[in-house]
Order: structure tokens, then sequence, then C-alpha cells
């Protein structure tokens, strides 16, 4: 078949290994997917329905751009710009601010999702949609916003998996997780405005350094261990794993192929 339905992919979905009760952080390129009748709703809806009623479905709603200016790089802006950035902002919002750009259409959408929760950290949080969806956002700690006190820490907690949906590990920010567990792991100072009594109010804390530069090889290791099932969805390549093998995978290889992160 040259096309997609919500039919064909809740059972693609299924024959890949997502069950009804499922926790699913996903991962996803809609454009990989091909055509799909009725877009990206169906998607969601695929989801859903693959996951069941006692099943969540979890997608990253990072706003990246919410960050300290005097960082940017692709392109970077001039400096006399920079207190402008910081302080004429309207704020992180959980319910009005978009996600990222970069974050992709599935998203934006689960995001906007009828009866959807978003945790509130004003650069990565997490919009879920289902039974655990409450669980999963409402504890989110500034300074920990990849490790065990985020949606990241709830899903590995509550025995969730991931799906890669047409897209790689390099994009898998579970991984993120077994940087924030190490010990030697580096720290930064960011910033980011965040909307109080109707106002953007400029916030700064420290944090992981997290760095997704050699997930891809992380991910391809991983991938050997034979932990991840492989399948298609419609014209993309689908890659489900247990969040908990992977970052517990993670935990080992990175200190062993990063010497300054032991």
């Amino acid at each position: 078949m040259d096309y997609a339905t919500r039919e064909s992919l809740a059972a693609e979905f299924r024959t890949l290994g997502i069950a009804p009760g499922d926790v699913l952080l996903v991962h996803s390129s809609y454009r990989s997917l091909g055509f799909v009748v009725g877009g990206p709703q169906a998607v969601v809806e695929a989801l859903l329905d693959a996951v069941g009623p006692d099943g969540t479905v979890v997608v990253p709603a990072h706003t990246p751009d919410n960050s300290d200016p005097a960082s940017w790089q692709h392109p970077p802006v001039p400096p006399a710009w920079w207190e402008a950035i910081r302080h004429e902002a309207p704020g992180f919002d959980p319910r009005r601010t978009p996600a990222g750009r970069h974050m992709g259409r599935l998203a934006e959408l689960v995001r906007t999702w009828p009866g959807a929760l978003r945790s509130d950290h004003p650069q990565v949080s997490f919009a879920a949609v289902g039974a655990r969806a409450i669980e999963i956002t409402r504890d989110h700690e500034l300074s920990d916003g990849l490790g065990d006190r985020s949606p990241l820490g709830a899903v590995y907690r509550l025995g969730g998996r991931i799906l890669l949906l047409g897209c790689g590990h390099d994009n898998n920010t579970s991984l993120h997780l077994a940087e924030s567990r190490l010990p030697g792991a580096p720290r930064h100072t960011t910033g980011s405005s965040i909307r109080r009594a109707g106002k953007g109010h400029w916030t700064t804390w420290s944090e992981v350094d997290v760095d997704s530069f050699d997930f891809a090889s992380l991910g391809a290791a991983f991938d050997a261990t034979g932990a991840v099932v492989t399948g298609k969805a419609g014209a993309a390549t689908a890659r489900l794993m247990s969040q908990r093998d992977a970052v517990d995978f993670a935990a080992g290889w990175i200190p062993a192929n990063r010497p300054d992160w032991k």
C-alpha cells in the first residue's frame, strides 16, 4: 500500500509490540511516514489506539529558543539585543508557548490535543495524553530538566517505552537521563524567560551540560545488543525499546567512551 491510515498505522504499531497500557515516549519525523490519510491527526489517533485508554503517549515539547542569547550560534544575535531578549519576552507558559520548530508536527499536535498536559520547564518541557499524564508532567525540576526529577525520570519509574518513529538515536532524549545521573557530568549555567503574573521574568540555574554528539554511536551499540525491535510504520522505520534498558545501557557506555565524564 502506497499510503497509510489510522487503522493501518495502529496495526503496525501493535505488530511492533506497542501494547495497551504502555507509557510511550515518542520521537518522530512525520515526513518519514510518507502519505498518511488524515495527516498528523491520524498518526496521533493511531498511537492512542495502540496504547489504549489505560496507556499514555508522551512527546518532547521543548523550547530551546527560550535560552540565553549569549550562547546562540545558529544564527548568533548581536550583543545589543541580548537584554531585550532576556527581559522583554512574554515568558514560557505551558498553555500558550508552542513547542520549538524542530520538535516536529506530531509533538506540537500532541501538545494541543484535548486533555493534554505539559510540564512547566521553560526549555525542555514534555507533553502527555492519557492515563498517566498527570504523574508524568506534574514534577519538573528546573535544575534537573532531563534528569530523575523530570518527565524522563517519571517515564523510567513507570517502566515506559521509547518509540523512534522515522528518526534515530540522535533524537533519543532519554539518553540524556543517563548523562544526568553521572557524577562526573559537566555542568553549566543557563537561563530562560518564565511567565509570572502576566510578564516574563529572566531566571537562571545550573544544570548538567548534556551533549548528544555521540548518541548515534551509542544507539548503534545499544541496537547491537538485540534490545531494540525494528519494524515499519507507513514508509518509516520504527524502533521500539524499553526506556530503562536504553538508559541503563547508556549509563555504562558514556563513561567508557567519554573520558571526561567518569
